[in-house]
């Protein structure tokens, strides 16, 4: 694939500084990783989740030539909350990103939580997409046939009690800032696996949740209320490309609604990666993603 032509290339900014694009008067804030000239790819953080979620593609992502583009979505660290906000609203979201970052058309990676919202701006923006790859993705309710007992209480709490989730959360992220990163990391594999992480993916698990809600956990509540409620309609809408990526030891997402959902899209295709979990799926298939992308 030849990058687009990129007339109206910002500046690079790398997670510390996002910059930053105004829809509807709200702020949008992304940041930039891997080879600033490189192939453009999107990176959709989980939930909750963070544009520093992006840094883990890196180095990868510069030796292969990507130019990772990685926003905050609405609510979550430097972007600001939209009251409205849809899984729908995801296609303004990477039309935002795109348009301020001088690109036409981009690939499409999401990490767990950010699946309805690739799938969604994959099927409002078409023209904008090239492919998408969904990496230990959530699924929706109609699909799932069993949802982790934790996950069932925050989209509980998120649907009925709102204010006293975001409480749970404000609390969490003033431990997660001050607690050793496998604190964050256990959230997505076993604490045995979290220890053995190198220390840098640690503290990129650990930035990415604190950056995602120190300073508004209204995205987070929001999501996981679409979780509960809004998405999976229309899967069939998808034209682009898509490949699920799984673990089949992921015990916040089971491999079974993966599967599910992979079967109900028609361009869709799985690969399952054994003695993997939730997050083990996503830094074992980085390389090959990237790779993907490429091509």
């Amino acid at each position: 694939m030849t990058p687009p032509l990129n007339a109206t290339r910002r500046p690079v900014s790398r997670g510390e500084g996002p910059s930053t694009v105004a829809v509807d008067g709200r702020q949008l804030a992304y940041a930039t990783y891997g080879d600033p000239e490189g192939i453009p790819v999107l990176v959709l953080h989980g939930t909750p989740g963070s544009r520093r979620l992006g840094s883990v593609f890196d180095r990868k992502a510069n030796r292969a030539g990507i130019r990772i583009l990685a926003p905050d979505r609405p609510g979550y660290g430097r972007s600001a909350a939209w009251p409205e906000y849809s899984v729908d609203d995801a296609g303004r979201v990477i039309t935002a990103v795109l348009d301020d970052a001088g690109v036409r058309t981009a690939g499409l990676v999401a990490f767990s939580g950010g699946a309805p919202y690739a799938l969604a701006a994959a099927r409002t923006r078409p023209e904008r997409i090239t492919r998408v790859d969904v990496v230990s993705g959530a699924t929706p309710p109609g699909i799932s046939e069993h949802t982790p007992p934790m996950q069932r209480v925050l989209r509980t709490l998120a649907t009925g009690t709102p204010l006293v989730l975001r409480g749970l959360f404000r609390g969490q992220a003033w431990l997660a800032a001050r607690l050793d990163p496998t604190f964050v990391a256990a959230q997505y594999t076993t604490k045995e696996r979290a220890d053995a992480l190198p220390d840098d993916v640690k503290e990129v698990i650990k930035a990415d949740f604190v950056e995602a809600v120190a300073r508004s956990r209204r995205g987070v509540v929001t999501e996981l209320r679409h979780t509960a409620t809004q998405w999976g309609n229309d899967l069939d809408g998808v034209d682009a490309e898509v490949t699920f990526w799984h673990g089949a030891d992921d015990a916040n997402v089971p491999v079974a609604d993966a599967r599910r959902l992979s079967a109900a899209l028609p361009t869709a295709r799985l690969h399952t990666l054994s003695a993997a979990d939730h997050l083990q799926a996503l830094l074992r298939s980085r390389a090959e993603i990237l790779d993907a992308h490429r091509s």
